[in-house]
């Protein structure tokens, strides 16, 4: 069986720009065959709006819509919007994180109560509400994919507040797949990928170090790619990984298994 996401219809969250993993995503889910929805974080000016809807144009989108998920009213409409548009989704992608940099900066110890809750909420809590809301429009062995990093299981250098966020996430991977596989088969996955340089990863001090140490220290000898990242978000949300849930696949050539 090859890999045929046609007919499926799959929300993606968290494009920003070019550089976003979840435009890698998008771009292989596309090639796959599936009709895709595209969220955008919305901005007083616009600006986002119109960079992603120009970047995602060639994707073809049958949704384009707005999506803060600190606003749980937005949330909402945008399941509405799905289940008057597309009746069931197939799919959704979850890349949504954000600490400030001043979290990740200097020791754990002084990371501000209302940065640890913003962090928490924005890239842990979030796959909580957009499953909620998706859960009654999930079709038949639908999946949901989310972004995680080696530093939820390791204490990572200036990582800090985004490790207890992805540990968080990786926890809430495991109960919604519990809570969602019984009805529907529906699958949930987390995706470690390796360091990207990417805008989110900009707000990282050390963020070249760290590519570089993983390019020296995986067994492949090089960091992996938006393509790498969107193929196997491709993969988990086919019909192909039918019997996968509740994991975390590393895609990072390699790089977890090291000691060190």
């Amino acid at each position: 069986m090859l890999l045929d996401l046609s007919g499926k219809k799959i929300l993606v969250t968290g494009i920003a720009n070019n550089r976003s993993i979840a435009w890698g995503i998008a771009q292989q889910l596309h090639a796959g065959g599936a009709e895709l929805g595209i969220t955008y974080l919305p901005d007083d000016k616009g600006r986002f709006e119109s960079k992603v809807r120009e970047l995602t144009a060639p994707l073809e989108p049958s949704l384009f819509l707005p999506l803060n998920v600190q606003n749980n009213s937005q949330i909402e409409e945008v399941f509405n919007e799905i289940k008057d548009k597309w009746g069931v989704i197939d799919g959704l992608v979850h890349c949504l994180a954000f600490a400030g940099k001043e979290e990740l900066i200097g020791d754990y110890s002084a990371t501000s109560s209302e940065g640890f809750s913003r962090a928490l909420d924005i890239s842990a809590y979030s796959l909580a509400p957009l499953c909620k809301y998706a859960k009654p429009l999930f079709s038949q062995n639908a999946g949901v994919v989310t972004l995680t990093y080696l530093g939820a299981e390791r204490a990572i250098p200036n990582y800090n507040v985004m490790g207890v966020a992805k540990a968080a996430l990786e926890a809430s991977v495991r109960y919604l797949s519990s809570e969602l596989g019984p009805s529907k088969q529906v699958r949930v996955n987390a995706i470690s990928a390796g360091p990207i340089r990417t805008l989110a990863s900009s707000a990282i001090g050390g963020i070249l170090d760290m590519i570089h140490n993983v390019e020296e220290k995986a067994p492949l000898r090089r960091t992996v790619t938006q393509t790498e990242v969107g193929n196997t978000a491709a993969f988990l949300l086919s019909d192909l990984s039918s019997g996968i849930s509740g994991q975390t696949i590393y895609v990072d050539a390699g790089y977890c298994i090291n000691g060190m």
